[in-house]
């Protein structure tokens, strides 16, 4: 019997996907669902750390639950009705909406692959440490409870290095902006757990979706990490509160309740933020669109230089990242000390109540923000940026400031346990950078690089009496 050509190579593509959907697929599937119960049995075994029911659902089936929960259902038909849409339109964009919010976390993409791309990255460019931590606090924290980290926003590494210092405790879910929906990180952004947010949509519909899917999540006792002031400072002061996610958490939350709801303050600090150019840039009156290929130009003029340092061996990590876990702050003894139930407020009343939580918590991070080498030599060089100072009138005076911030309440890092150490540091890394010149012996920041040294000295200004402000020209 004889066949044409083109019926055989048809015959053999159809027998090539037959085998990969009945043979090879299922091995696959198998291998993997293998892979991540053994992570389950590490991480319960070795790491203690129990994942809630919530996080471990099929993607599919949280969906589902979203598109049929209630208050879903009738906010969609109330935007059917306000809008003329038709209720199968509606309905699509309803789901459309949870496809993108909704996680598909993975554990062994989480504990395996992420863990290791955060430690290895996070420490290729930091000396990462973790500073102060309120241990017996945070071992009293009831298991059932529902976590949430609040932490300032320096840096899109702190994505990075909290969810590495945090994996031998907790798997965390963080709120991600719309930068990260791009192929293919947000494959692996999804799989770790974080869901997209969209900042400042005014879509009623989809507000609600969100809020029900963060609601959800907070009631099934899923850690989330979330940055209350909802965007990156430009300035290196940290900002007010945005109250959106706090709000959806707090007005679906019971005091009466078997979970209670703690939030953790976290304080981020870094000798040198990565992005600290591009941030600044905002401030200017009128700043220069950045073209794609000017941020392309940058960073591979950047990634050159990291990897020029590297094979000549003069490649210097950017100074010290540190991290800072404060004292739990547990809404069910809010709600009974304040004696309010954010359920049954009316919606003034409730944001009223929500804001007043809001500056509890950014003033718990700011207590707990690390002092570092950097911030603290930037500090004192600006109190008089035109006068030259000799290192020994230099140390004297960053030797003061600590003792000033710890007065404060601050917790400075001293790496080594060596003061002088940490000025030295200090001092080599904004010298590094060309912020501060030497002349003569003596030391002045650089007139055109004032301010960039007074982002890094706001960093710590809610610690002590110095704040530089700043404006195009530097420090006003």
């Amino acid at each position: 019997m004889t066949l044409p050509l083109w019926l055989f190579v048809l015959l053999v593509v159809l027998a090539a996907l037959a085998a990969l959907q009945w043979l090879l697929l299922p091995g696959l599937r198998w291998v993997v669902r293998r892979s991540v119960r053994r992570v389950l049995d590490e991480i319960q075994l070795r790491l203690s750390i129990e994942l809630p029911p919530f996080k471990l659902t099929r993607r599919r089936a949280l969906i589902d639950r979203l598109e049929s929960d209630p208050r879903v259902l009738a906010a969609a038909e109330q935007h059917a009705q306000a809008s003329g849409e038709t209720t199968d339109r509606v309905a699509r964009r309803v789901h459309e909406y949870a496809q993108e919010i909704v996680p598909a976390f993975n554990a062994y993409v989480y504990f395996r692959v992420g863990y290791w791309l955060a430690k290895t990255f996070a420490r290729s460019i930091y000396r990462v440490r973790l500073g102060h931590a309120d241990q017996q606090a945070l071992a009293a924290i009831n298991p059932k409870s529902t976590v949430v980290f609040v932490m300032n926003h320096r840096s899109n590494m702190d994505y990075v290095l909290v969810s590495f210092l945090a994996a031998e405790r907790v798997a965390l879910s963080y709120a991600v902006g719309e930068w990260a929906r791009v192929w293919p990180l947000q494959g692996l952004i999804r799989a770790m757990g974080a869901y997209f947010v969209r900042r400042n949509s005014g879509d009623t519909l989809y507000r609600m979706v969100l809020q029900r899917y963060v609601q959800m999540a907070t009631e099934g006792g899923v850690p989330q990490a979330m940055y209350p002031e909802g965007g990156l400072s430009v300035d290196g002061r940290l900002r007010e509160p945005r109250l959106g996610l706090l709000d959806y958490m707090l007005k679906g939350f019971s005091p009466d309740a078997e979970r209670d709801l703690v939030f953790i303050p976290v304080g981020i600090n870094y000798d040198r933020v990565i992005e600290d150019r591009s941030l600044l840039r905002k401030l200017d009156a009128t700043p220069a669109p950045a073209s794609l290929w000017h941020t392309l130009g940058v960073t591979t003029r950047f990634v050159a230089r990291q990897a020029l340092g590297m094979l000549t061996g003069q490649r210097y990590r950017f100074g010290y990242a540190c991290v800072n876990f404060g004292r739990p702050i547990s809404m069910r003894d809010w709600a009974r000390d304040e004696r309010i139930d954010f359920r049954t407020l009316p919606d003034e009343a409730r944001r009223a109540a929500v804001a007043q939580v809001g500056r509890r918590l950014m003033d718990a991070i700011g207590s707990v923000v690390p002092v570092l080498p950097v911030p603290l030599v930037a500090q004192v060089l600006l109190r008089e940026p035109r006068r030259s100072l000799s290192p020994l009138e230099l140390k004297a005076a960053v030797h003061a400031a600590m003792q000033a911030v710890e007065r404060a309440g601050g917790h400075v890092y001293v790496p080594r346990g060596d003061r002088d150490y940490a000025i030295d540091v200090g001092l080599r890394m904004l010298a590094l950078r060309r912020l501060v010149l030497e002349e003569d012996g003596l030391l002045r920041p650089n007139p055109g690089e004032t301010r960039v040294l007074a982002y890094y000295a706001n960093s710590i200004s809610h610690l002590s009496a110095v704040d530089a402000k700043t404006g195009p020209e530097g420090p006003v």
